[in-house]
């Protein structure tokens, strides 16, 4: 099982400009951002102008095209908990406990339209590596799937019903109940090799 001892449950944040160049970007300007693994310091996130991309040197674990949005205004904290600040608040925790609620919240969010997938990888050890893009931050999101199994879906979501304050869970919370033999309604079951969603 994945833990918060492996490099893999991370957010990395968009620079406010390109790492080649130093060029501050422009408020819808398109950019790559590309992740890679660096020795003793886990994932690292650099984002490079159309200029700078096809010179950036070393291999990238992922990499993608995306566009760049101001971080919006602080506001008030929220009294309630919402998907959100719960996912960051477990990945915060570094929880071991807490990795299945962590990987439905980010599948809520992704169907909420939140969250972006941008790439899914294969890891020696089975799980699977998904990486999120934060439609409005353009923060980056690295979870592993756990692989949950349908007997043990029902559990976790009543877990984060009551994290965020609800009641029993219910097949709202997740985008429905599965059939019998399928995975669950907003849990992927994508094959192997699937390519890394649109924007």
């Amino acid at each position: 099982m994945a833990s918060f001892n492996e490099p893999e449950w991370q957010v990395r944040a968009a620079s406010p400009h390109c790492e080649g160049c130093g060029k501050a970007f422009a408020d819808g300007e398109s950019l790559t951002s590309r992740l890679s693994m660096e020795p003793g310091a886990g994932y690292m996130r650099r984002d490079l102008c159309s200029a700078c991309a096809p010179q950036a040197p070393g291999e990238a674990v992922s990499a993608w095209r995306t566009v760049y949005h101001q971080p919006p205004p602080v506001e008030e904290p929220l009294k309630k908990e919402t998907a959100e600040s719960l996912l960051r608040h477990l990945i915060e925790s570094k929880d071991d406990t807490k990795l299945s609620a962590i990987f439905v919240l980010a599948v809520m969010l992704e169907r909420k339209r939140l969250l972006i997938e941008r790439d899914v990888q294969i890891l020696e050890n089975g799980h699977r590596r998904r990486i999120y893009e934060h439609r409005g931050t353009g923060e980056t999101f690295v979870i592993v799937d756990p692989r949950l199994r349908l007997d043990d879906l029902e559990a976790v979501q009543t877990e984060v019903v009551a994290l965020l304050g609800g009641g029993a869970a219910s097949p709202a919370a997740t985008g429905g109940e599965a059939a019998p033999g399928t995975a669950p309604a907003g849990v992927p079951a994508d094959p192997p090799g699937t390519p890394p969603a649109a924007d």
